[in-house]
């Protein structure tokens, strides 16, 4: 049974979907009507509001001083002072539209995240609900896969979503260089044995998916591998396959997939880079490694391309979440997750009559006092 939340984002089952296309920040808001008016500047302004006297004046004087030299020279030079005026004009309000716009960016920018951060709290109480349901009737398992490029927020949002849910029903799991044991198995290994049981929420930050990501990037990296007879031509078909067949697997005996590309910019990536390397605080996050697989962002984006068109699937679907404003991004991953719990058929167990009946006498014996 698949559960496909509608988006905007959801990454489509034909092999469309286009990674330079997709956006990163989130929709604008407004509309037409709000299109900023034209402003006359106050050199034109007289000329409109006396009807076109003054133009109709200023014909008729340069009519009559046509033949004189004198008066058409002093004509020209009030033409250009007052072409000056005008640009000088223009050039002031153009810059004062610019200060204003940036002001009122900031003030919506504010206004927008005080907003989502609310609604992430309401979101995250109904998924609070929703996942005791969901461990209580301990049927279905749901797993959520988190890819990006560095510094889109993997981590804060993980945290921000999962923030209420009981930690009895969740696990996190991160998945970085493959150690030594885990190059002795195949590369599901070892997050397959990772996989959530019925009844909990399994989180991976990265995942099986840095095989055909990472490794696709520096197909050095296979050598490690040892893998007998590898194909060099078609390994990457051969690893969409083993993903679709995995996660078709898992989808068959109750493991909901939500898997979720975190879609950040390379400007705002540097921006990021940028305050790690100022915040002492942040300091530890840094790496000159980044700036290295920052500059292979190109073969990155075609990787993630061809790995989201291969492997999105109404049992398994990708959403390509704009990622360069956070609390947008964790709204929108949040209401993913709760519209999906939502769909699933999900409650709280109910007891048969025998059990009832003794429930009733259970209660009965305590308030009396024989038990």
């Amino acid at each position: 049974m698949a559960f496909v939340v509608p988006s905007p984002y959801l990454v489509p089952f034909d092999g469309s979907f286009r990674v330079d296309e997709a956006p990163t920040r989130p929709p604008e808001a407004g509309s037409a009507g709000d299109a900023p008016t034209m402003k006359l500047t106050k050199a034109v302004q007289p000329d409109l509001d006396d009807g076109g006297k003054k133009g109709k004046k200023k014909d008729k004087e340069k009519k009559k001083g046509k033949d004189k030299e004198k008066g058409k020279k002093k004509g020209k030079d009030k033409d250009k002072d007052k072409e000056k005026g005008k640009d000088k004009q223009q050039g002031k309000d153009k810059e004062q539209g610019k200060q204003r716009d940036t002001e009122r960016a900031k003030k919506q920018s504010k206004r927008d995240k005080e907003r989502y951060e609310e609604e992430l709290e309401d979101v995250v109480e109904e998924l609070y609900d929703l996942q005791r349901m969901l461990y209580a009737q301990d049927r279905y398992a749901v797993l959520l896969v988190f890819q990006a490029m560095d510094a889109a927020g993997k981590d804060s949002t993980i945290r921000k979503v999962m923030t209420g849910i009981n930690p009895a029903g969740c696990q996190v799991f991160s998945f970085k260089k493959p150690s030594a044991e885990e190059l002795d198995h195949d590369f599901l290994w070892r997050t397959t044995r990772r996989m959530p049981e019925r009844g909990r929420i399994g989180i991976f930050n990265r995942s099986y998916y840095e095989e055909v990501l990472v490794v696709r990037v520096h197909p050095e990296y296979l050598e490690g591998q040892r893998i007998p007879g590898l194909d060099a031509a078609h390994v990457w078909q051969q690893r969409y396959q083993s993903i679709a067949d995995l996660e078709r697997h898992l989808a068959l005996n109750g493991t909901v997939i939500l898997k979720f590309f975190l879609n950040v910019s390379q400007e705002e990536q540097r921006d990021r880079f940028i305050a790690r390397i100022d915040d002492p605080r942040k300091n530890w996050k840094f790496s000159h490694g980044d700036l290295e697989e920052r500059a292979l962002w190109p073969r990155y984006m075609e990787a993630y391309e061809h790995a989201l068109n291969a492997t999105s699937r109404e049992h398994a679907p990708w959403y390509a979440i704009p990622a360069d404003d956070k609390p947008f991004m964790r709204l929108t991953v949040a209401s993913i997750v709760r519209d999906t719990l939502r769909q699933m058929p999900l409650a709280y167990p109910t007891l048969d009559a025998q059990a009832q009946a003794g429930l009733a006498a259970a209660r009965e014996a305590l308030l009396e006092g024989r038990a």
